[in-house]
């Protein structure tokens, strides 16, 4: 990927801009912090950063409305941010405790907001991407206008569950979003040895389904590419595919050394292409805003993430009854 001219500023709103800072830069803030969280052994088990790809979720939670679903694998921090989950609930997730907004038995990689229409957070590959199309199957059941964002990585891209989605989808004109996060390295191997299509998105030309690729380092593309999407599946036309070419900057998880790759190709992709200092740029150029204004939303997004951090070494630890609960869900008998 080339520079980006920063020079050519484009038609969009300061409050856009630095509502849009603010929320990729409590993704990074928060990622960081987890990541120093589990080094000193606060999170168990799997942990999966999302810092270097904040302008994704950003980008689509911009083109998106009240009601409208998400869903996602494994690394799903910055999801749950981008869609207005608090992150005292998610970081007291991620550590463990009966505050967390799974009560602390799901972890980094399985939690759920109702309320905030996010459904997960799922740990086998590929597999949120037929109960996405599941979701969106409900809305139009129901007949109202909802979308669903279905996220899923360039590694899941090659799973064949994805592909009998994309087939129903298509039958059943859902209103799903496939949004394909390609980070170009899926679990360690990089897509140029792990597929020969040109593209990911445009496999779903066998089965009609219309898409595009978008730059992933830019987050008023993927907001535009977004509504594109949206307008798309809201008008009845069936699903869409987003290809979003991003990069991740730590590796797979946190266990992961990610030499796979060199240490200047990831310290060229932050120093050209970062998402967070293109907004910052634009923001700056623009006269839109000063480096000291800057410096206080990193003040005051850090101070949120320090909160979230102590509220979850406070929060109590899940009682073992726990484990007993929300295993079942209770339905009510059917009437003749």
């Amino acid at each position: 990927m080339a520079a980006r001219k920063t020079a050519e500023l484009p038609n969009v709103s300061k409050d856009d801009l630095l509502r849009y800072y603010r929320d990729m830069l409590l993704i990074r803030r928060f990622e960081e912090k987890a990541g120093q969280l589990y080094g000193m052994g606060l999170i168990g088990g799997f942990c999966h950063l999302y810092i270097g790809q904040e302008a994704v979720v950003v980008g689509l939670e911009a083109a998106a409305a009240e009601g409208d679903k998400r869903i996602t694998s494994y690394r799903d921090h910055g999801h749950m941010l981008a869609c207005g989950m608090d992150p005292k609930g998610v970081m007291a997730e991620l550590t463990g405790r009966a505050r967390g907004y799974s009560k602390g038995k799901g972890g980094s990689m399985h939690m759920f907001s109702k309320e905030r229409h996010f459904y997960g957070g799922h740990g086998i590959v590929g597999a949120q991407v037929p109960l996405g199309a599941g979701l969106a199957f409900s809305d139009r059941y129901r007949g109202n206008d909802r979308v669903t964002f279905t996220y899923f990585g360039d590694g899941a891209a090659n799973q064949g569950q994805v592909y009998e989605t994309y087939n129903m989808a298509e039958l059943w004109d859902l209103p799903v979003i496939f949004v394909i996060e390609n980070n170009q390295y899926a679990m360690g191997t990089s897509v140029r040895r792990s597929t020969k299509s040109p593209t990911l998105w445009q496999r779903g030309a066998a089965y009609g389904i219309e898409g595009e690729a978008v730059d992933g380092m830019d987050v008023l593309a993927v907001r535009e590419a977004g509504e594109r999407a949206v307008a798309h599946c809201r008008s009845g036309k069936g699903p869409y595919i987003l290809e979003v070419m991003t990069y991740r900057y730590r590796g797979h998880s946190m266990s992961d050394p990610a030499k796979y790759r060199s240490r200047e190709e990831v310290q060229k992709m932050r120093e050209e292409r970062d998402a967070i200092d293109h907004v910052r740029e634009l923001l700056t150029q623009g006269g839109h805003a000063t480096d000291d204004e800057l410096k206080a939303i990193d003040k005051e997004i850090k101070a949120i993430v320090n909160e979230a951090a102590e509220f979850a070494k406070d929060s109590p630890e899940p009682d073992p009854a726990e484990l007993w609960t929300d295993i079942y869900a209770e339905v009510a008998p059917q009437t003749a």
